[in-house]
């Protein structure tokens, strides 16, 4: 007999950077910024004769009534709320519920009393065991997967996923990091041995997602230049991959570290393979932060100079910011301010040090009493952190990051930093071909309401209509910046959506040139 399971990506306990809520906010329908790769990739890892439903609750109403035999819910750190509530509400109703993901991988015992079958680990390896339990009926309480070869990894089944609602696609070519940062629980989960897609698994996923439409490719790699060999060849294939299309080639984004900034040759194959975007920590421009928290590759370097390659190869930059560190005293929040208004980078995330469980930081802050259980540790929370910090209160760093976070985001000085960042891309405005911009016939529905979402600017006050005016002359001048400005001002409407559901948006702290006045 076939069995059936519901399989669902919970929306996150609060609104977070880029929140798919803003969409709703402005009447539009709900949508997303990145397509969830987790619940396709387990819908094609569940055996043919099994019926499958997603739901990315970004995009859909979960269906509590549907009938299915089981119930599979993944998610990070900040669904864990929602993750249980969702549970909670299936087992009344008699559903057999499955936890997995990231959370339930790095935190096992906070979601265990909530769930009939806990999944720890990665799942490729492991999928047939579970799954023919499931369909056998003799499931166990907790499977525990390995490390794969990720030529294991399915195609996901993208057919089951709503497409239409999201901007951005997702391929993850690669998994774990080589480097230690104390903070980050990439290493415990998926280890510090980087595993590869060669690419021809890559690009026949790549295939997949073009043929649904999208035009932007999200590398959902935890670093992806990290093993440079592996990473070059990747570029070269997709580049000759991107060359071949007859219509709209497709925009890659990525995260990776800032010592890739001095080999001018995979910059290079970056630019040429179609990279248009990447994500950056930054984290702080105090060196004695970055050894502390062994943010090694971030040491020694001219930050503004590195990222300047980036932006002369028409790669836009995203950063990273943290507050809060044990090198840091209360000059950090104007030292970090003053830092990223030197830099061509409209959008940063901000927030203060936390330290999630399973990383080195969380034990060295247990073992130092500096853990608050009642703090959140998810990072770039401007709100709360769970540690203490050592130079200051923890009132003290709230309340500078809040004020880092108004100040960098007053439209006064967001309108600034774009001003900046066009006159430091204006090559790439202006090469020959330029005068060709993306018109609305090329774009996806969703992509057109992304342009239109970034017109609701003029909705929020005459501060930020000052500052749409100023850049509009801007993009007069030059069109086709429209390209790559419109989508950062739709992104700063979802960071102020953000700030604002979280209760830290105030106008009048972001005009104050210091935070303890």
């Amino acid at each position: 007999m076939s069995k059936s399971i519901y399989i669902v990506n919970p929306r996150s306990d609060f609104p977070t950077y880029f929140a798919a809520e803003v969409y709703e906010s402005f009447g539009f329908k709900p949508a997303t910024l990145i397509a969830d790769l987790a619940i396709p990739t387990l819908a094609a890892l569940a055996p043919e004769d099994f019926y499958k439903e997603l739901c990315d609750e970004n995009i859909s109403t979960v269906d509590f009534d549907i009938e299915v035999d089981f119930v599979g819910i993944t998610g990070k750190i900040n669904q864990r709320g929602r993750m249980i509530r969702l549970a909670q509400e299936f087992r009344k109703r008699g559903k057999v519920v499955i936890f997995g993901g990231p959370y339930a991988s790095l935190s096992p015992e906070r979601l265990r009393p909530y769930c009939d079958i806990l999944v720890r680990g990665e799942i490729e390896s492991i999928a047939n065991e579970l799954f023919a339990d499931l369909k056998n009926g003799c499931w166990k309480q907790e499977y525990v997967g390995d490390k794969p070869d990720l030529s294991q990894a399915p195609v996901p089944a993208w057919n089951l996923y709503p497409n239409h609602r999201a901007m951005v696609g997702t391929i993850q070519t690669s998994r774990g990091c080589p480097f230690e940062c104390e903070f980050c629980d990439v290493i415990q989960y998926l280890g510090r041995k980087q595993r590869h897609k060669k690419p021809p698994q890559v690009l026949a996923e790549l295939d997949v997602l073009y043929q649904h439409g999208y035009r932007t490719v999200f590398l959902a790699d935890d670093n992806f230049t990290a093993h440079r060999s592996r990473a070059k060849e990747l570029l070269e294939a997709l580049k000759h991959w991107n060359q071949s299309r007859q219509g709209r080639k497709v925009d890659f984004v990525t995260q990776l570290s800032i010592d890739i900034s001095k080999d001018g040759e995979m910059l290079d194959l970056c630019a040429e393979a179609g990279l248009t975007h990447v994500f950056i920590g930054i984290e702080t421009p105090n060196e004695a932060s970055l050894k502390e928290t062994k943010k090694r590759q971030n040491l020694g370097m001219n930050l503004a100079g590195q990222i300047q390659q980036f932006i002369d190869r028409g790669i836009v930059v995203t950063a990273g910011m943290i507050v809060g560190f044990d090198s840091d005293d209360l000059g950090i929040f104007e030292r970090q301010y003053e830092f990223a208004m030197s830099l061509p980078v409209p959008i940063f995330s901000t927030g203060a040090l936390v330290a999630p469980a399973a990383t080195p930081l969380y034990a060295r802050m247990t073992r130092d009493n500096r853990l608050n259980e009642s703090g959140s540790e998810v990072a770039a929370m401007p709100w709360s952190t769970n540690i203490k910090p050592q130079q200051m209160t923890q009132d003290e760093l709230l309340n500078g990051v809040k004020w880092l976070c108004n100040r960098l985001y007053h439209p006064s000085a967001f309108g600034e930093r774009m001003s900046h960042f066009i006159d430091c891309f204006s090559l790439q405005f202006d090469r020959p071909g330029s005068e060709d911009s993306l018109s609305a016939s090329d774009m996806r529905p969703i992509e057109v309401e992304s342009f239109n979402l970034a017109g609701e600017l003029l909705q929020l006050g005459a501060e930020e209509e000052k500052m749409f005016s100023r850049i509009r002359k801007q993009i007069a001048k030059r069109p086709r910046a429209s390209q790559w400005v419109i989508p950062m001002l739709a992104m700063y409407l979802q960071i102020r959506y953000m700030y604002e559901q979280g209760g830290i948006w105030n106008l009048t702290t972001g005009s104050s040139p210091q935070p303890f006045i």
